[in-house]
């Protein structure tokens, strides 16, 4: 089970986790925003994406995040939103890195 060490911003908007083991992940602002898996922004019976993109500014960013439990983060973004949870393990497989994605 991923696990991350630390969770830091890599700058003003990104999100940087180092997982145990010494995978770094950064992760910009926007992508995880356009990937939120909660109920409001992925449809709970068909798995369908309703967020659209053009709903999600260019410029969001992370206003804080909140760790919860042992096995997640929520993100409460600039635009209001903050419903997702965001798994340990969803993060670690939403890795954008060459590395993770080649």
């Amino acid at each position: 089970k991923p696990m991350p060490s630390e969770i830091t911003r890599a700058n003003v908007a990104d999100i940087r986790i180092l997982w145990k083991g010494t995978h770094n992940s950064v992760y910009p602002a926007r992508y995880l925003r356009l990937r939120c898996p909660c109920a409001g922004c992925v449809d709970e019976w068909t798995g369908t994406r309703v967020l659209r993109e053009s709903e999600v500014p260019q410029e969001i960013v992370p206003s804080s995040l909140e760790l919860v439990g042992r096995y997640g983060l929520r993100v409460y973004w600039s635009d209001g939103h903050s419903d997702g949870i965001y798994t340990f393990n969803f993060l670690r497989d939403l890795c954008p890195c060459s590395e993770c994605h080649p």
